[in-house]
């Protein structure tokens, strides 16, 4: 590819937020021991700076990749003329760089422009690598991707200890590291690591490694504290390059070493393990990356990158890809900052204590959550003390857990308990700006609660439910203030799940709901506005998919076809799994809600209920020996023989369509009756609530792309480019 054709790819994208390449000139100080001796030279910094704050990464298009390959071409004349004696490369503050712009690369419409996208990286990155003098990355914040592989082709790097999200998370995003990450890496820090960071991590909801991780792995020569970081940096840069320092690399191998092709082959075994069980395979990116890392064991570094530009040129093309940046950006990083609806937030009241209803596990951990996130008083009652105090137990117990895994430090330890405290009377919650209830999941119980609260608050206080289906309108029938209560639906475990579901009643009002949006935002959670209509979003599709699968079941189809006919999608857990995780009970409850209120799209299965009543809590059994020789759960014959079936078992492709359209048509209900603004909020909802995985895009790219969006309501929910490639 010529330099014509990089420049005329860089023209595509006039609007690029470019991440210039500024150079600066540093005389190193001369070498320990020689104080007053001459400096062994003229080093070379070049910082990466979009001259954004740090609200915006600094990314990689392809305008600022020809800016860098400019100043790196430049860079190697010097050195060839003796200028310089080594060039570093690091970043404005908290980053490196984060990667590739995923905008830019999702609108390269063409297979030919993504090659070329791919061919410029590593042409760049070919410079950097081979300028003729050492090359040092000085991994100051974020390094993702792209930006990692900065530094993976630099010969030495050095990392801030303060520096967080160091990751090649490609397969996460539908792509792999293409610009040399998955030929570098397994070389630099082993083939069982590599997997870890290329593999494991990005499908274990996209962790990522901090500096001292990254360090420990071998990513990293060298760690310095972050007040200092780049003059410690640069002062250790001058000790390799005057040859004071010879860093050691014990985790790098050779993979021709018959051992480490063992080792390599065995790794790559796990990966693809690892990935069928995450993602039954329904995304084709992570399989590539494995593919590449097994390939490139016996090829030479450019034959590597041949393969990686193909591999990403096919990968940017994907539905996949396109739904995963639809997911990640449109929706995670765009839509949830700006909840579609949401009122002005300047209406928003404050809120300098608040009450929780209940000291059961889902109100415990709402008070620590509320203490930890908002650092207000919490009081909890309950109706007796034994109950108040195993609530505030709770939250001490968990402080403590925070405590000792270092997470939280003693001081904010103590202040956390403190704003803790529980009370038999609900009079203690006379001064509450906002009281939320956590009780048993019934409209008569929450609605004398609600009575005996409102006759005790202030005339401003807002009252939130965290009913998960319940009716928020009938609860607020028989309040003095309906404008007042507001649905504020969690989701378990309460610490870890990012979504919440505001609720709005016809009579709710715009500041109850203003205020609830900005306690959304000081408890870091994704807030989405949802019509008051039976189980909202999250759980009216979880078991509509439920209810689905578990019918098909009882109709007769063998428990295993039915559980694991919905594995292409690539969820999360199988459905019978999911059941057990929520509780058959709960589910049962919700799904009779449903019923009720929907009729027979959400059918009351006869044989949970009978599981129920006899005490059994799953489906499935952990097989031993005797009854499962393989290992796979089963079902065992005492809960069989409770159940009764009839005679139309489905297959797995059956009873796929049939969830697909089922899903299809209850989404295209909620559109009709307004539950959200649009898809988009459907989507954020499943992705946020319920772990599903981004290369779906949520659910309704996922609709669209199978057929089952025109099937059932004759046209799709998104229009073609917004989560696939375009028509």
């Amino acid at each position: 590819m010529s330099a014509a054709d990089f420049r005329k790819l860089a023209d595509l994208f006039p609007n690029e937020t470019v991440t210039h390449s500024y150079v600066q000139d540093i005389q190193l100080p001369p070498a320990a021991g020689k104080v007053g001796g001459e400096s062994p030279g003229t080093f070379a910094l070049v910082t990466l700076d979009n001259g954004l704050d740090h609200s915006k990464p600094t990314t990689l298009g392809p305008n600022t990749l020809v800016e860098l390959g400019m100043v790196l071409e430049g860079l190697r004349e010097r050195a060839a003329r003796g200028e310089i004696v080594g060039v570093g490369i690091t970043g404005k503050p908290y980053y490196l760089v984060a990667g590739a712009d995923l905008s830019a690369v999702k609108s390269l419409d063409s297979r030919e422009h993504g090659l070329w996208m791919a061919q410029l990286g590593h042409d760049v990155y070919a410079t950097l690598a081979n300028l003729g003098v050492p090359s040092f990355a000085f991994i100051n914040g974020v390094a993702l991707g792209g930006g990692l592989e900065i530094a993976l082709q630099s010969t030495y790097r050095t990392v801030s200890a303060g520096a967080g999200a160091l990751a090649l998370p490609e397969a996460f995003i539908g792509l792999v590291p293409g610009w040399g990450g998955v030929y570098l890496l397994p070389r630099l820090i082993g083939p069982e690591n590599a997997v870890k960071v290329m593999i494991e991590n990005p499908l274990s909801n996209n962790r990522s490694l901090s500096g001292p991780e990254a360090f420990q792995l071998g990513v990293a020569d060298a760690i310095f504290e972050p007040a200092d970081f780049v003059e410690q940096s640069i002062a250790w840069a001058a000790k390799v390059i005057s040859g004071e320092i010879a860093p050691e690399r014990s985790s790098a191998v050779d993979p021709t070493d018959p051992v480490v092709a063992r080792r390599w082959e065995a790794a790559v075994a796990a990966g693809r393990s690892f990935v069928e069980a995450k993602t039954s395979n329904a995304s084709p990116a992570p399989g590539k990356v494995l593919d590449i890392m097994d390939a490139n064991r016996t090829m030479r570094q450019q034959e590597s990158a041949e393969l990686e530009c193909d591999t990403l040129a096919d990968l940017m093309q994907t539905d996949e890809f396109r739904s995963t940046v639809y997911a990640f950006l449109d929706l995670v990083q765009k839509r949830s900052k700006r909840p579609a609806g949401a009122p002005d937030r300047k209406l928003a009241r404050p809120v300098t204590k608040i009450g929780v209803v209940g000291a059961g596990l889902m109100a415990s951990q709402l008070a620590l959550l509320f203490a930890r996130q908002l650092k207000v008083p919490v009081v909890m009652t309950d109706i007796d003390q034994a109950r108040v105090d195993k609530g505030v137990g709770y939250v001490h117990a968990e402080v403590d857990k925070l405590l000792e895994k270092k997470r939280i430090s003693p001081d904010a330890a103590n202040r956390t308990r403190a704003l803790v405290t529980g009370s038999v009377s609900k009079e203690a919650f006379a001064d509450a700006d906002f009281v939320i209830e956590a009780v048993f999941e019934e409209l008569n119980v929450k609605k004398q609660v609600f009575a005996e609260v409102e006759a005790i608050v202030s005339a401003d206080c807002i009252l939130a439910t965290n009913t998960s289906s319940l009716s928020v309108t009938a609860m607020a029938e028989d309040l003095l203030h309906p404008e007042r209560l507001v649905g504020f639906h969690f989701f378990n475990p309460v610490a870890v799940m990012p979504l919440l579901e505001i609720v709005r009643a016809p009579k709710t009002d715009d500041a109850v709901l203003a205020t609830a949006f900005e306690l959304a935002k000081g408890l870091k959670k994704t807030a989405v506005l949802v019509k008051d209509a039976a189980a909202f979003v999250v759980n009216r599709i979880l078991l509509r998919l439920m209810g689905e699968v578990t019918a098909a079941f009882d109709e007769g189809t063998p428990a295993e076809v039915a559980d694991n006919a919905l594995r292409p999608m690539g969820l999360p857990m199988t459905p019978f799994t999911l059941g057990a995780m929520v509780g058959l009970p709960v589910a049962q409850h919700v799904q009779e809600s449903l019923h009720a209120a929907f009729g027979d799209r959400f059918a009351v299965s006869q044989n949970l209920q009978k599981l129920i009543d006899n005490g059994i809590k799953s489906i499935w059994a952990p097989g031993s020996e005797k009854t499962s020789p393989d290992g796979k759960p089963v079902i065992p014959a005492e809960t069989l023989a409770l159940m009764s079936f009839g005679s139309s078992p489905s297959t797995a492709v059956e009873v796929l369509h049939r969830t697909q359209d089922a899903l299809a048509e209850e989404i295209g209900l909620m559109l009709a009756e307004g539950v959200v603004a649009g898809p988009e909020d459907i989507d954020l909802c499943v992705i946020m609530g319920a772990g599903w995985p981004m290369f779906l895009g949520g659910i309704t790219p996922y609709l669209d792309r199978v057929g089952a969006s025109e099937r059932v309501n004759g046209k799709r929910f998104l229009a073609p480019g917004v989560a696939s490639r375009p028509a």
